[in-house]
């Protein structure tokens, strides 16, 4: 198992790049199996959560090769319906194959997924929309059994906004006969993606960028080739270690509209911001300011950046509260940021963060994605060395983000425990 040794207190300064953006790349890919050719993906990372749901897409039946960061998928000779457990276990996004594997193939037997232990994240929605759309759902041992004659366009309430719902149903109804109105959808930029790989494809889809999306059934899709968007979740990451730094950091081939909320909190703790088209330059402040954050659905803060920006927050100068109200268990980055001399308390879901002058190395451990990446901002700006174990959770989302880092100045190692 590999871990990462963080040589601290370093500045950085420089250009860093952000790759394209896993959470659109993945329902993507599923995406692809609606058609019966080959499709090519551009601006794909190099990802542990890609290889596995290339796997996936293999056992399915598909042609999944991957290479300097354009991926093909011949998905003509797709045929088998079932995510087995030792695939979907590892990764939550497995799930997506469900609205595609009903659309092509009429069933699906998909076992429960997985991923990061950062609270419950039932797929209720999900399920009751195949549901509504005319699916028969049954669950045994593990699994999800859903059948259907055929899918049978119809009008889908979520009770909560929900990307991997939303992008799910949209991936069942391009292909069911008449119109479906989805209410309360997501409006995430990974949403926005997927509607324009669909509509590429020959969907009819309206409403994006709204709660309500409307699709009008089509009988085939066609495939395409496109490029991915960037990854909003790891640009805000590394503005955030700009943010921690002495000197201006840019962040490139990134998309400043898909950052709206992360910049507005930026500026409010003292950062000044040069924004170009594709790229944002963070200029930090001589002390940071406290403040107070909500995680929200887009276009609110998001609850993937509330771990890295709880780091920002424990070097503030005053007390700072984060809410997290998108998932109220993500707090377990909290005990190990405590370990390094950060001074933060929970109550309820809200953590109550009083900021100190320095943070100190030590040995902490990683509990899921993001709180990863939080750890290792954090070990960068620490005085001392920081060890962070199981790092296999940050290769999941971040690529080579050690090499990124050091290349404007950090200095992380990775090592075999």
């Amino acid at each position: 198992m590999e871990r990462f040794i963080i040589d601290g207190n370093r500045d950085l300064n420089g250009t860093i790049y952000v790759s394209g953006a896993k959470n659109a790349v993945l329902p993507a890919m599923s995406a692809c199996l609606l058609t019966k050719g080959k499709s090519v993906l551009h601006n794909v990372p190099d990802l542990i959560d890609i290889k596995t749901m290339s796997h996936l897409l293999r056992i399915i039946g598909a042609r999944v090769d991957y290479e300097n960061g354009s991926m093909s998928i011949d998905s003509r000779d797709v045929c088998f319906s079932e995510a087995p457990y030792e695939l979907v276990n590892k990764m939550r996004a497995s799930i997506y194959v469900l609205g595609p594997l009903l659309a092509r193939l009429k069933k699906a037997r998909v076992s429960f997924p997985g991923g990061c232990a950062i609270g419950t994240r039932p797929i209720d929605l999900h399920l009751q929309a195949m549901e509504t759309l005319g699916a028969e759902i049954s669950v045994d041992y593990g699994y999800i059994n859903a059948k259907v004659k055929e899918l049978k366009g119809a009008d889908i309430y979520f009770t909560k906004s929900s990307v991997g719902a939303t992008i799910n149903t949209l991936m069942a109804a391009v292909l069911a006969k008449g119109k479906t109105r989805i209410f309360n959808a997501a409006m995430e930029p990974e949403v926005d993606s997927t509607i324009n790989l669909l509509n590429k494809m020959g969907a009819k889809i309206n409403g994006r960028g709204t709660t309500t999306l409307e699709i009008e059934g089509v009988e085939e899709l066609i495939p395409i080739e496109m490029n991915m968007i960037p990854d909003r979740i790891e640009a805000g990451t590394f503005l955030i270690a700009g943010a921690l730094s002495k000197n201006p950091v840019t962040v490139d081939n990134c998309e400043p509209a898909h950052l709206n909320a992360v910049l507005e909190k930026l500026r409010e703790c003292g950062c000044e911001l040069e924004i170009e088209d594709k790229a944002i330059t963070v200029i930090p402040p001589f002390s940071l300011k406290p403040i107070n954050l909500i995680t929200l659905p887009y276009p609110g803060f998001p609850t993937d950046l509330q771990a890295q920006f709880t780091v920002l927050m424990s070097l503030a100068e005053g007390v700072s509260f984060i809410e997290d109200t998108i998932f109220p268990e993500r707090y377990m980055h909290i005990a190990e940021l405590d370990r390094l001399g950060a001074n933060i308390k929970i109550e309820r879901n809200i953590a109550a963060v009083k900021g100190v002058k320095e943070l100190n190395g030590a040995e902490v451990m990683a509990t899921d994605l993001r709180a990863s990446a939080a750890l290792v901002l954090a070990g960068m700006v620490a005085k001392g060395t920081t060890i962070v174990s199981r790092i296999y959770h940050i290769d999941r989302g971040y690529e080579h983000i050690e090499t990124k880092l050091n290349s404007i100045g950090a200095k992380i190692t990775r090592v075999e425990a």
